[in-house]
């Protein structure tokens, strides 16, 4: 299993975070303060550092701004103030619980493909089924942590057996992007910037199944059993007041034809 611990914050004080927030947000001093219900010139104070917010007020801006768990605690800790939400530096019988949870969901997916990733796109765990993206790929790819989106693009990993692998370029980047724009989070932004460096070679592979990205983006896979289509769903913890489970996400594949689910169904007999 991966590491799910909180990587270390840098030493800012509470309004030089926030100023981060709202500029990634791309919002100005002036918007962000009609929107608290504050003052520009109290804001404008928070920022510059001159003045420093209470608890209430980091947590009232930081719901403007939409700063997910994580940074909530760092802003909050930076401040001086406890955490507003738990997270674990190792895992306790509760976070425990919830895991085994999630391999349990995982291995009741059986005979497709599933697993969970966290913040970082790396597996936390996968099901028996996952085998299925593990032939002909560099196996150091496959070492924990396993980061999902190397793997499908990696010159060496998954990207030369994708046979649509345009459109499924065009839509790891798509929910890379909406990832980075919610967090703001610099190994994410790495990770894109890495993945970048194989674009030239993917985007001179053609397409060889046009038009389908304009109903759902189907993963087409070249096996050494047969080609396979599948299609994914994300189930993510609703409302989670715990910043790990907050950062989890699910990923169930389903066959998207009839040869698909007969030939993962005698796979995964």
């Amino acid at each position: 299993m991966s590491d799910l611990t909180i990587k270390p914050m840098e030493q800012e004080n509470a309004g030089a975070h926030l100023r981060k927030w709202r500029r990634h947000r791309r919002l100005s001093q002036l918007e962000l303060a009609m929107r608290a219900g504050v003052s520009g010139r109290h804001l404008s104070f928070i920022e510059s550092g001159r003045a420093q917010p209470s608890r209430a007020m980091i947590l009232k801006l930081a719901t403007q701004l939409a700063i997910p768990t994580r940074g909530v605690n760092e802003i909050l800790q930076a401040g001086g103030f406890a955490n507003a939400y738990p997270f674990h530096d190792q895992p306790d019988k509760r976070l425990e619980v919830r895991l085994r949870t999630v391999q349990q969901i995982l291995d009741a997916h059986n005979p497709y493909p599933a697993f969970a990733i966290n913040r970082w796109w790396e597996a936390v765990a996968t099901n028996r089924a996952f085998a299925l993206f593990n032939d002909n790929v560099d196996p150091t790819l496959l070492q924990p942590p396993m980061n999902i989106l190397r793997l499908c693009l990696h010159p060496s990993g998954l990207a030369p057996h994708i046979l649509n692998l345009p459109e499924v370029t065009q839509f790891i980047f798509a929910r890379l992007d909406r990832d980075i724009e919610r967090t703001a989070d610099p190994v994410l932004i790495a990770l894109k910037q890495e993945l970048f460096s194989y674009v030239e070679e993917v985007q001179s592979k053609p397409s060889q199944t046009p038009g389908l990205a304009e109903v759902l983006t189907p993963l087409r896979l070249r096996t050494p059993h047969s080609d396979v289509a599948l299609f994914g769903m994300v189930t993510v913890f609703g409302t989670p007041n715990d910043v790990t489970l907050s950062e989890l996400a699910i990923e169930t594949f389903f066959p998207a034809d009839e040869a698909t689910e007969q030939l993962l169904a005698t796979m995964n007999a």
